[in-house]
């Protein structure tokens, strides 16, 4: 189940669907999915599917942490 949740938010990134990153990653947080987990998919996936697709993954990423309360102080 990890391996899929990760290869999936890579997945959605990497082709720019964005209704389906944000789903999927709301649905990896919400079950207690570990949140450098979910960023380190990001990260690694900046290398190969660029910066300007990274760049809106966090965006999309930090407003669903933000909505579930999750931000860290």
């Amino acid at each position: 189940h990890r391996e899929r949740r990760l290869l999936v938010i890579g997945t959605m990134m990497a082709i720019g669907r964005w209704e389906e990153f944000d789903m999927h990653v709301r649905a990896a947080l919400q079950s207690g999915f570990p949140l450098a987990e979910v960023k380190e998919v990001i990260m690694q996936q900046a290398i190969y599917c660029g910066v300007p697709a990274a760049n809106h993954a966090v965006k999309e990423a930090n407003a669903i942490i933000a909505e579930l309360g999750l931000l860290q102080g």
